[in-house]
């Protein structure tokens, strides 16, 4: 199947026209800038028909005289265009069209089709099942308002893409039924970038890799799956950053108008696997396409920096100050991760209440699928991981260290602790899955007044530069933006922030969903 974006933005577009966020300054007037999500298959099969879809259709040399299959998901108004089909009627097209969706949607059309339109109704409901000419279909439920669907389209060849849009998290019915699915193609909706209270049907940046992670667990994604996001509205970071987090995570952004190839099978994920870079075989030719574009292509590439393939770093060290927003920098970046294991490294402080909630605000922002392992023998997780592991953070590993050995007391006892650091740096270099460790910043302040703190401090920066020599990427956090110090695309600062900016608030949100 060839697959043409005729659009891949929310209701509103991003830019939102009347917005003067910072999001919506960046692509306004750019290639950047999109319409309401809609796809072309083939040809043949349109994905949702918004207003905006027969005007994309046009600028992108993408004729709709052949389509005679209509999917949509459901009755909002960015996704069902009826207007389309008056303008269908006035090209005398005489060729039948099927026009399937929930009842709710077909009956938005029915005032603009004449009676002797060659025009199908086709009402479906979640898990009903169709063929359309050459085409297997299949309607998934949708965690969104009223009657919504989901689309899960073979094609002539048995490749097998999944339109998903518009939806919350995936709910449990829709992950049974695209078990082993083994898609080509997933476009999946982000709807509310860095805005993560919405209260709406939409996927964001928090609840996005979760959704991928899920599909993943089940095998509806796997390696040489190619994600990409769409639906996407200026509550997001700019293209540049958006586009960096979303390949961390082995998903892409693609312009308006790509032309993406959907690939026959994809290969069944190994055991323990991660989640490897999913980007898949690259978009295949045709007007905008974003063929085989790079990770970092340049901005002229559909989706800008880091839209293709990618590759995700084995090590990454993330430092930063208190507050600066590297814990979660670090989180976001394995949450597509189908099992990861978090090592706390924390003491127990029973009698600091502070302490506690700082210790369970941690554990409740984890994801459910995540196991915590609470303890400081980080090397021997390490040696015996079999998938992603997460250490937050080193500068509590070395607390730990310095108290078994006794160190405040007896500054003798110093060896002990930098042989536990080589023990640490020889498991981090010896790494088989990957590997994300948090560490604090400290050096950059004032000289602490105790030898105590003194001693802390250069201890942490010695261990914090070995760990940083044998790191893939290094990532420096401040005020919530990731600063790159290593980095295996070779970015820029808004580039390797895979994650994004902490608390980045684009624009308002809405008060009803898109």
């Amino acid at each position: 199947m060839r697959v043409v974006l005729l659009g891949t933005g929310s209701a509103d577009g991003w830019p939102n026209p009347f917005c003067s966020c910072a999001s919506c300054g960046v692509v306004r007037g750019t290639a950047e800038v999109r319409g309401q999500t809609s796809a072309l298959v083939d040809g043949t099969l349109l994905l949702d028909c918004g207003p905006d879809a027969p005007r994309a259709a046009a600028r992108l040399g993408a004729p709709l005289d052949g389509v005679r299959h209509l999917l949509l998901t459901h009755a909002h108004p960015d996704h069902v265009g009826p207007a389309a089909l008056l303008w269908r009627r006035w090209a005398s097209a005489s060729a039948p069209l099927d026009v399937v969706g929930p009842a709710s949607a077909l009956e938005l059309c029915r005032d603009w089709v004449g009676a002797d339109d060659p025009v199908r109704w086709r009402p479906v409901t979640a898990g009903s099942s169709l063929r359309l000419g050459a085409y297997a279909v299949r309607a998934l439920p949708a965690a969104h308002d009223g009657e919504a669907l989901l689309w899960d389209v073979t094609g002539p060849s048995g490749s097998r893409l999944l339109y998903a849009t518009d939806t919350g998290p995936l709910p449990a019915a829709t992950l049974s039924l695209v078990e082993a699915a083994a898609y080509g193609l997933v476009l999946l909706e982000e709807t509310f970038g860095t805005v993560p209270d919405h209260g709406t049907g939409h996927l964001d940046l928090s609840t996005f890799p979760l959704a991928l992670a899920a599909l993943r667990r089940v095998g509806a994604v796997v390696p040489g799956t190619r994600v990409v996001a769409v639906h996407l509205g200026h509550r997001n970071p700019p293209p540049a950053e958006l586009a960096a987090r979303l390949n961390g995570w082995g998903a892409s952004l693609c312009r308006d108008g790509a032309v993406l190839d959907v690939p026959r099978g994809a290969a069944r994920p190994r055991p323990g696997a991660g989640p490897g870079t999913g980007a898949g075989p690259g978009a295949g030719a045709g007007p905008g396409a974003g063929a085989g574009v790079p990770a970092g292509g340049g901005p002229d590439a559909p989706g800008g920096p880091g839209a293709g393939t990618g590759h995700r770093p084995h090590r990454t060290l993330v430092l930063g100050g208190a507050r600066s927003g590297k814990s979660s920098w670090a989180e976001a970046s394995l949450r597509a991760s189908p099992e990861v294991t978090y090592v706390a490294t924390a003491p127990s402080y029973p009698d600091d209440p502070e302490w506690t909630e700082r210790v369970a605000l941690h554990r409740a922002r984890r994801p459910a699928a995540w196991r915590t392992v609470e303890t400081a023998d980080v090397a021997a997780v390490l040696a015996s991981a079999t998938g992603p592991v997460l250490v937050d953070d080193v500068g509590n590993w070395l607390t730990v260290a310095l108290d078994r050995a006794g160190v405040w007391s007896d500054p003798s006892a110093l060896p002990l602790v930098r042989a536990d650091a080589d023990e640490l740096v020889a498991a981090w270099r010896a790494a088989q899955v990957p590997v994300v460790a948090v560490s604090n910043e400290v050096g950059a302040g004032v000289v602490p007044a105790t030898p105590a703190g003194r001693l802390f401090r250069d201890e942490l920066g010695r261990l914090n530069a070995r760990l940083a020599a044998e790191s893939d990427e290094v990532v420096l956090l401040v005020a919530g933006l990731p600063v790159p110090l290593r980095s295996v695309t070779g970015g820029t600062a808004g580039q390797v922030g895979r994650p994004g900016p902490v608390g980045y608030r684009p624009g308002p949100a809405p008060t009803s969903g898109d």
